[in-house]
């Protein structure tokens, strides 16, 4: 029976494992930044980028060849920075997407796989080997990966233009013809595709929530202006208490179906509702 259970233990955390890595996070989900719409002419591609776009966190690191990859010598190139790891299955599914991407735009176009792998570089790079990679690797690292807002699921892109800024993000597997499309828009080619553009109120970078006026699950209906930004100034200062660290706007962002956020939400919602006279607390009675 012992062993049956340590057996069933492992067979969960695998599926865990999994569920976590295809998951989109809930900026993936709420703002679906590209679809087709049709139209009088047939369906057409809509790509969207970042009309507020971040400047593209530099590091300065080894790959897997010990060769030197730093963030300043991609100036006047399309960037694709990709998140995964060998353990992660559409991870692996994306990457003979990202050969043809560099196949394809060659010079042109820099893609840069970055490895959340627990195991040393040995093994991830004898796994690039096998894969036929032909773009640089390098080892991730929690401090990486919260210069770029913290990475929620694998895989995640980021698609940076060619003046080194953060024009889109991507979490979880995306088509080619996506990422075809809008690496051709940020070279000033010919592409099939609708090109609009979106403020970044936290899809790309979590900070930006404090930009936001709208939030996942969120209902403001029924507040005046004033208690409206009472509620985003409070949403945007108290943390939510489910384990993220993030605040609890920037959890509602991130994910929308976390149960703990959205109480708290509610919570500050009910409070200045009903208390439209009163100074807003600065915490969360409980």
């Amino acid at each position: 029976m012992r062993k049956f259970s340590i057996i069933a233990a492992i067979a969960a955390a695998a599926l865990l494992s999994l569920a976590l890595a295809v998951r989109p996070s809930a900026s993936a989900r709420h703002a679906s930044r590209n679809e087709k719409r049709q139209g009088n002419e047939g369906t057409q591609m809509v790509i969207r980028f970042a009309s507020n776009p971040q400047p593209m966190p530099p590091f300065l690191l080894t790959d897997l060849d010990g060769q030197v990859v730093s963030t300043a010598s991609w100036r006047g190139k399309v960037v694709l920075l990709n998140f995964w790891a060998t353990w992660c299955p559409p991870c692996r599914d994306e990457i003979p997407e990202m050969v043809e991407l560099s196949k394809r735009f060659r010079e042109k176009l820099e893609i840069v796989g970055i490895s959340m792998d627990d195991s040393p570089p040995e093994e991830v790079r004898q796994f690039a080997q096998e894969m036929k990679i032909d773009y640089p690797v390098v080892m991730g690292s929690s401090t990486l990966s919260r210069e770029y807002g913290g990475i929620p699921a694998l895989p995640t892109s980021f698609l940076v233009n060619t003046d080194g800024r953060i024009v889109e993000k991507h979490e979880g597997l995306y088509p080619i013809d996506t990422y075809d499309s809008e690496i051709r828009a940020l070279l000033g080619m010919p592409v099939e595709a609708k090109v609009e553009t979106f403020e970044d109120t936290g899809q790309i970078f979590l900070k930006n929530a404090i930009r936001a006026k709208e939030l996942p699950g969120v209902d403001f209906q029924g507040l005046t202006e004033d208690q409206k930004r009472a509620a985003l100034k409070r949403l945007n200062s108290e943390m939510c208490t489910c384990g993220c660290k993030l605040t609890i706007a920037q959890c509602r962002i991130n994910d929308s179906e976390c149960a703990t956020s959205q109480h708290l939400a509610e919570k500050i919602i009910r409070e200045i509702r009903s208390h439209p006279a009163a100074p807003v607390s600065t915490a969360i009675r409980q």
